[in-house]
């Protein structure tokens, strides 16, 4: 069982081999990079390839670890029992079984996507040290031990917003998704595109990575807004000549609102283009 990338996902060799040695340890891959590399598609695809169930845990600030166990409703099993309902006893109508819990209780080995483990708590993964590292957890409400049928192949993906504690960090297999090279990036446009005008791409590219260049961006334009603006020019029937004859005088790229995602990034490249504008002079 190795993952060898799809038709859909370009995985790098680094890549493949992360995904790959976490499998052969049985051991959570946690994958940083910046956004819009595909952290999160990576999980899609390996579920893909290897014909596997995903389970998707989507993490926001207010998620605790518990969540991902069990929620016990005692509150809707206290207004039962005023009402008089007879399923009061049994208290399994009142537990909500996590993803984790879903994950161990499959009857197929599946893989568990964690999102962006960071946007949590600080104890978020600390209050699952021993979950992800014996796969089992304790249900007090029941005296019920849960036990993974098969160990799941966890991807836990992370924005890097904050630090991550040692004690997790080293229960997991690591990898950084470096942000990809012009070679691999035409790979990447090649699996969404197709049929899109080589001039078109290769102006585009040009252009995406000199905005990329400029220092002090706040956010630098990722793969996933590349793909967009792509989408974009050819909707627009934008032809590769506007690219390529673009006044480099004019830093703003034509629908920049596909790759430029704040107003401080904007008025840095229009103070850049009017300080060019004067030296021309």
């Amino acid at each position: 069982m190795r993952f060898e990338g799809t038709d859909q996902y370009v995985a790098t060799d680094d890549l493949r081999m992360a995904v790959n040695a976490a499998i052969t340890l049985q051991r959570p891959l946690l994958v940083k990079g910046e956004p819009g590399t595909g952290k999160t598609m990576l999980a899609e695809e390996l579920a893909a390839a290897l014909g596997k169930p995903l389970l998707r845990w989507h993490i926001k600030s207010t998620t605790k670890a518990q969540q991902g166990l069990y929620d016990y409703d005692a509150v809707s099993r206290l207004r039962d029992s005023q009402l008089g309902d007879d399923r009061v006893h049994d208290i399994n109508n009142y537990i909500r079984k996590g993803l984790l819990w879903q994950a161990f209780a499959a009857d197929e080995q599946v893989v568990l996507l964690i999102d962006e483990i960071d946007k949590a708590d600080i104890e978020f993964p600390n209050d699952l040290l021993v979950e992800l590292d014996k796969m089992e957890f304790f249900v007090y409400e029941t005296g019920e031990r849960i036990q993974a049928k098969n160990r799941p192949i966890i991807i836990i993906t992370s924005n890097n917003e904050k630090e991550l504690p040692d004690a997790f960090l080293r229960r997991c297999f690591f990898h950084y998704i470096q942000f990809p090279d012009k070679a691999t990036m035409q790979k990447i446009v090649d699996v969404h595109y197709p049929d899109i005008q080589r001039k078109l791409v290769e102006e585009a590219m040009a252009l995406f990575f000199q905005v990329r260049e400029v220092n002090g961006l706040k956010k630098k334009p990722s793969t996933s807004e590349l793909i967009d603006w792509l989408k974009l020019l050819m909707a627009d029937n934008i032809p590769a000549e506007v690219l390529a004859n673009r006044d480099p005088n004019k830093a703003i790229p034509p629908l920049y609102g596909a790759l430029l995602k704040n107003e401080q990034d904007v008025h840095m490249l229009e103070r850049l283009a009017f300080m060019a504008r004067r030296e021309a002079r």
